[in-house]
């Protein structure tokens, strides 16, 4: 099942709402199944990863989330 999304991987978008509106950024990734865009530098969480080996400390990064697709803009 194909599903045709008004934007693609490269595009510069501006984001319409939540608090990251206004802002602009390109998508990095698109799930057309999912209607869902990870925009570069929008929607970033941070994440704790545990550590691998022992006596290690665990660390924190920031992780891009998706939006949806009707909450962006192409410009």
């Amino acid at each position: 099942m194909k599903i045709n999304l008004h934007v693609k991987k490269g595009d510069t978008v501006q984001i319409l709402t939540g608090s990251e509106k206004g802002k602009k950024g390109k998508i990095l990734r698109a799930f057309p199944i999912l209607d869902k865009v990870i925009v570069e530098g929008i929607n970033l969480k941070k994440k704790n990863v545990k550590s691998k080996k022992k006596g290690e400390k665990g660390t924190l990064i920031e992780v891009a989330y998706p939006l949806h697709v009707s909450n962006v803009k192409k410009i």
